[in-house]
């Protein structure tokens, strides 16, 4: 399996993703990769405005509904205001990200 930049996989089984969310989309999904290298992050379409937490409200809930965990195993660690975020999946049960890209 070829590694990922916009996803790190720790020890304990949780998942670190860095996403660029594109918010008031028409729906929610993922977009695919975006960007190169070190800076390369998964692009997620969001069917939310950025506005009162909408937005990231919206990435965890569909992240929690593709991982199959409950919404607060999805811990948004950075990025609460931008677009540019950082989340960590903790026991996911499934694995949709090996087919992003």
């Amino acid at each position: 399996m070829i590694a990922r930049a916009w996803r790190r996989e720790a020890d304990d089984g949780s998942l670190t993703l860095q996403i660029q969310a594109q918010p008031g989309a028409r729906s929610t999904a993922v977009l695919g990769p975006y960007g190169e290298g070190s800076e390369a992050r998964l692009k997620i379409a969001l069917a939310a405005a950025p506005v009162d937490g909408k937005a990231n409200a919206e990435l965890r809930a569909f992240l929690a509904d593709a991982f199959g965990v409950a919404k607060r195993n999805v811990l948004l660690l950075r990025g609460e205001s931008g677009r540019n975020k950082l989340v960590r999946i903790e026991s996911p049960t499934r694995r949709p990200d090996r087919d992003w890209g």
